[in-house]
């Protein structure tokens, strides 16, 4: 494309020789604010390939975690943004400078914290094309590809994994693994599908409010005159104290309540405990509608029991949620597939390929039984934005939250066929050889102990000791930039993780860990020997003026309580109010203020908009501190 300059003199005549040089000129300043041409991208893009495979490739040779304190970056960058466009080489040596420093680095081999972040070439790749491509796949119209490749790569991770066949988008071929295809065409009806969201907690919050417009849509047809707010302020749904904070997070959004139920001695929640929880609640006037169950808890990858808590779910009519975050990649494995017995009783599941599938984040894989039920809760459909194959189309605009939707299942593609499932079986086996071999170390030192046990990437282990040896531990591993990792809370005993995370993990990573964690225990134990040693000359001295209770340290004998992070004092008014209302939405106890809640049941009559006569009957629940004597006699069911 070319452009004509024209300029002018003082009478409106052009002049040719000015002309030329406005022209120049502009050219020039606008391809300075162009950014990057097509050539230069070349040459640039080659570069950054070679940036992060020499990353990648030399990555060991960095500290895992960055020593770096809060708001380093402002200090390194300038105030203000650039007025003129800056030279790539300049922008990348800050990337070295400024950006580098702060890297906490994932892919490092000594990095255990957490789970894997899913990384490898192929979804990198995949990515790029993705952002070269730039399209937005709200809807079909908006780009078919898109929307297409997203349901066939659902199906194959369906098959994958094993994923019974009502959860799957197609039912017009063979079922690899799953079924045959005469068994697929056995069904009548068929609603189940898959979409990809942007993490777990998206799959969490989209279903929990699938189910609770439908149990309210349930709740109006039997009740058609009671208020939507009066059935939503009675919703209960219910998970295990192990399940992830999203869970609980997903009920504030939703404005239910949540109930978190204790586990057994394998850390496992049980259908008996989540039954009884149910009667309590329908006594006390409250309606159960969404229990959420984990394959792979983040604190110790323990195992709810599905197949006694579907049947609970089945039985009372509630949504079940399997949430498969981490543990579910492991499923493309038959051997781990016993620990899925039961999800046919789910509603709706979800795994991440981006956490242990070599899948870049983000790609959260979700499956529902009934579409129908997920996108009548969430369709908004303006004109703009309305097509006409919507009828004979998917449009992933009606399945999730946001509208805008990247080209996710570009990554599925590229990695499951540049892998095979047998080398994605061999990935998730080798990491999971490489946590029991971590195991059996541990076990060979009698100074530690395990909780839990490795099922498949994750161990957890203490010093045998107080919560406090434990925590100093932790703190100098990871001050020590040598390792990283994070800890967790297990029937009150302080423990330590211990991810298998690396795409290239090897037995020597493991055994120079576990050489890393022998060297600072030994260091800790010195520590705190020399501390008990030296108690009684400290006893001896004049006491001290005894220090607030908020900034009061435990001792290492206190074996119950750990040095817990100093807190900030609450000051913003706001956080006051949404940590009220969290605990109202989340504990029941506090919504009623006493457990001898009464139904209170009264006749109404009046004329409907049609002019026809009505009688039905509205109950409140009131606790027995609010009844007076002046109440009205509670009407017979």
């Amino acid at each position: 494309m070319s452009f004509e300059f024209v300029s002018q003199d003082s009478v409106g005549n052009e002049c040719p020789q000015e002309q030329a040089a406005s022209s120049t000129m502009e050219a020039s300043e606008l391809n300075k604010c162009r950014g990057m041409d097509a050539d230069e991208f070349r040459k640039r893009g080659k570069e950054m390939v070679d940036y992060i495979a020499d990353y990648l490739e030399n990555i060991s040779t960095r500290r895992v975690c960055p020593e770096v304190e809060p708001g380093y970056l402002r200090e390194k960058l300038p105030k203000n943004p650039p007025m003129k466009a800056e030279q790539w080489d300049t922008i990348m040596e800050d990337v070295e400078n400024a950006v580098m420093p702060g890297v906490t680095h994932w892919q490092h081999p000594r990095f255990h914290a957490y789970f894997p972040a899913g990384n490898a070439y192929p979804s990198i790749l995949a990515e790029m094309l993705s952002a070269g491509l730039g399209v937005n796949g709200f809807s079909w119209a908006a780009s078919p590809v898109c929307t297409e490749l997203e349901t066939v790569m659902l199906d194959w991770l369906g098959r994958m994994i094993g994923l019974p066949k009502k959860f799957l988008p197609y039912l017009d071929h063979t079922a690899n693994g799953v079924g045959t295809a005469d068994e697929y065409f056995e069904e009548t009806e068929h609603f189940g599908g898959g979409v990809l969201q942007g993490s777990a907690s998206e799959c969490i919050l989209v279903s929990m409010l699938a189910a609770r417009s439908e149990v309210i849509r349930r709740m109006k047809a039997q009740q058609p005159f009671t208020e939507d707010g009066v059935i939503l302020s009675r919703l209960v749904a219910y998970t295990s104290k192990l399940a992830h904070s999203c869970v609980e997070k997903s009920g504030m959004l939703a404005f239910v309540k949540m109930r978190q139920l204790e586990t057994d001695d394998n850390y496992s929640m049980r259908g008996s405990t989540l039954a009884k929880a149910i009667q309590e609640d329908r006594n006390l006037g409250l309606i159960p509608f969404f229990v959420s169950a984990t394959l792979g808890t983040t604190a110790c990858v323990s195992f709810d029991n599905l197949q006694e808590i579907g049947k609970v779910c089945a039985k009372e009519g509630i949504w079940l949620h399997v949430d498969a975050a981490y543990a579910g990649s492991a499923f493309i494995c038959e051997e781990f597939r016993y620990l899925m017995k039961g999800v046919e009783y789910a509603s709706s599941f979800n795994m991440n390929p981006n956490k242990w599938m070599l899948v870049n984040f983000d790609c959260s894989a979700m499956w529902v039984k009934d579409t129908r039920i997920l996108t009548a809760a969430m369709t908004v459909d303006p004109l703009y934005l309305q097509h006409k194959n919507a009828n004979n189309a998917i449009d992933y605009r009606h399945w999730g939250i946001a509208l805008s939707r990247r080209f996710r299942s570009l990554k599925l593609w590229f990695v499951i066929r540049s892998y095979g499932v047998e080398g994605l079986q061999k990935y998730i086996r080798e990491h999971v050889r490489l946590a029991k071999k971590f195991e059996r170390l541990v076990h060979e030192d009698d100074r530690f102990e395990t909780l839990g046990h490795a099922i498949m990437g994750l161990v957890c282990f203490r010093l045998t000791g107080s919560n406090a040896l434990n925590q100093k531990l932790l703190y100098n591993l990871n001050d020590s930039g040598e390792i990283h990792m994070v800890p967790s809370m297990l029937n009150s005993e302080y423990v330590i993780r211990f991810a298998v995370c690396a795409k290239n993990a090897t037995d020597d990573d493991v055994e120079t860990a576990w050489s890393i964690i022998r060297r600072h225990a030994v260091e800790v134990l010195k520590q705190m020997g020399n501390r008990r040693e030296s108690r009684p000359e400290v006893l001896e001295k004049p006491p001290e003026k005894p220090l607030p209770a908020e900034n009061k340290l435990p001792s290492e004998e206190e074996g119950d309580v750990y040095i817990s992070p100093p807190e900030e004092k609450v000051k913003d008014e706001a956080r006051v109010r949404r940590e009220s209302f969290v605990r109202m939405v989340s504990d029941p106890k506090v919504y009623f203020r006493r457990s001898t809640n009464v139904p209170r049941t009264r006749l109404l009559s009046g004329t409907s908009i049609s002019g026809n006569r009505y009688l039905t009957r509205a109950t409140s629940f009131l606790s027995l501190d609010d009844c007076s004597d002046d109440d009205e006699e509670q009407v017979p069911e």
